[in-house]
């Protein structure tokens, strides 16, 4: 059994983590699972969006402590360093990744889930960075994307407290998107992949590298990159498109699949 499972199906990428007997918790298995996504996504053009979700009662509640205290720190080092890599990668992706959070989203599942474009999550949900109870710190971007999301001063709190959040507190400090009822989490991922997928394949790629990569400059650099991108996809084939189907009062037919 695969530590994460992934299927194509009409242009979503639906991945699912699956180590559910270990709350879907991060081995070397499971991070060599998620290069594999990442590297799928980015090479085949008919995929428009991907969809992360948990088996179980968990989305991933972080580090497999077991394998970490079994190995020594330059294996523990190597592992996390590794999954840095993938959510970096995963965040340059020209794709949108939704996380759909069905339930525990801590230490290393937490990373994962700030490193996705999209956050929708269950009631039953719940966030934290709790790697300080164990006397270590996030390793794969945990203190630097939560404090770009929540703020300093909260993100400060949180990674020394390790304290654990509900849905509803992570969506009060805009970590997550949206919260729903358990049983329509999945319906709504699909919902929401659905509407992204109606889109300009085009133009949501260039949305997602505006955002993330302008997000990591100051605010006049951000203005130009942006402005550069404008430029971009309006002497697109995509833009002609739209455009003129507004004109002709119909919906737009982009293209199916990314460039």
């Amino acid at each position: 059994m695969a530590a994460v499972e992934y299927r194509e199906e009409d242009g979503v990428l639906w991945v699912k983590f699956n180590r559910p007997e270990a709350l879907n918790a991060i081995n070397k298995d499971f991070v060599k699972g998620l290069r594999e996504v990442v590297d799928y996504a980015r090479n085949n053009k008919t995929v428009r969006v991907i969809v992360l979700t948990g088996e179980g009662k968990a989305f991933c509640a972080g580090a497999d402590i077991k394998m970490f205290s079994e190995s020594s720190h330059f294996v523990a080092r190597s592992t996390i360093e590794e999954l840095g890599k993938v959510l970096e990668e995963m965040e340059d992706l020209e794709v949108p990744v939704i996380a759909a959070i069905n339930g525990f989203a801590l230490g290393g599942g937490c990373e994962i889930a700030m490193a996705c474009d999209i956050i929708i999550a269950s009631e039953r949900a719940s966030f934290g960075q709790p790697e300080i109870n164990l006397g270590i710190i996030p390793g794969a971007g945990g203190t630097q994307r939560l404090a770009r999301i929540v703020g300093w001063k909260k993100a400060m709190e949180l990674c020394l407290t390790g304290e654990r959040i509900s849905a509803e507190e992570a969506y009060r400090l805009g970590l997550v998107n949206k919260v729903v009822e358990h049983d329509k989490l999945m319906d709504e991922a699909k919902k929401m992949a659905e509407v992204i997928k109606s889109k300009s394949p085009y133009a949501v790629m260039l949305v997602k590298q505006a955002v993330n990569r302008g997000f990591k400059m100051g605010l006049r650099d951000g203005i130009m990159y942006e402005r550069d991108l404008f430029a971009l996809s309006f002497s697109s084939p995509d833009a002609e498109e739209g455009i003129k189907a507004f004109v002709e009062k119909r919906k737009a037919d982009f293209r199916r699949e990314r460039e």
